[in-house]
């Protein structure tokens, strides 16, 4: 079973899906975060978003993994709390607008859910990564409440930045995210919507697993 959730950042798509998963045994592939752990190599070697050749060759040699309890690797190395940085958090949507580098993520992507049941978020995969996915969702909820997530989120990781600075950057990301020439962000007839703006973390993941059973 692929059950493949699209939305803006900071709709709450990493934390649901983590708990969706939990709820109905699923693996839980944080699309997203391989996109971040490009950006973290990428800046690790100093290549700027301009070096897209160097970029694209990173995702071609690179190994990236989940462990169970949902961390990421990158050959190896546990890089969970480097890719949430905002250094990477500046650059991550531009690098992931570069169209040879989507192209290689999303069959990494697919790998990594071949012969699993799966629960998968990002921006593109009710779209372009799994357009047959059995249950399709796009999670959505006002800039506002998506940037004061962020910020909350930021201080319990000890990241400094400001609520305006997180509030112009999801903008910015958003606008990005739209509008790439490859796997943009966008809402379609056959994904099921819910705007997570005044709902409860609970009450989303219940909506959800509802649905899956068929109890919506």
């Amino acid at each position: 079973m692929i059950i493949a959730i699209d939305g803006p950042a900071g709709s709450g798509k990493g934390t649901i899906t983590k708990l969706v998963a939990d709820k109905l045994n699923l693996t839980n592939i944080d699309t997203g975060a391989t996109y971040r752990a490009i950006a973290y190599a990428a800046l690790k070697n100093n290549y700027n978003v301009a070096d897209k050749d160097k970029i694209v060759d990173i995702s071609k040699n690179s190994e990236i993994s989940f462990d169970k309890d949902g961390n990421i690797y990158l050959n190896g190395e546990n890089i969970t709390k480097e890719i949430r940085t905002k250094e990477v958090s500046s650059i991550v949507s531009k690098i992931s607008s570069i169209v040879e580098l989507r192209e290689n993520m999303v069959n990494i992507q697919r790998k990594m859910a071949q012969g699993k049941d799966v629960i998968m978020e990002g921006r593109d995969i009710t779209t372009v990564v799994f357009p047959n996915a059995d249950y399709k969702f796009y999670l959505d909820a006002s800039i506002e409440e998506r940037a004061s997530r962020r910020y909350k989120q930021n201080k319990e990781n000890n990241i400094d930045m400001s609520y305006d600075e997180i509030l112009e950057n999801i903008k910015a990301r958003d606008y990005n995210d739209m509008h790439k020439e490859v796997g943009a962000l966008m809402r379609t007839d056959d994904q099921i919507y819910v705007d997570t703006t005044d709902l409860t973390i609970e009450e989303v993941v219940d909506k959800i697993v509802n649905y899956i059973k068929g109890d919506e």
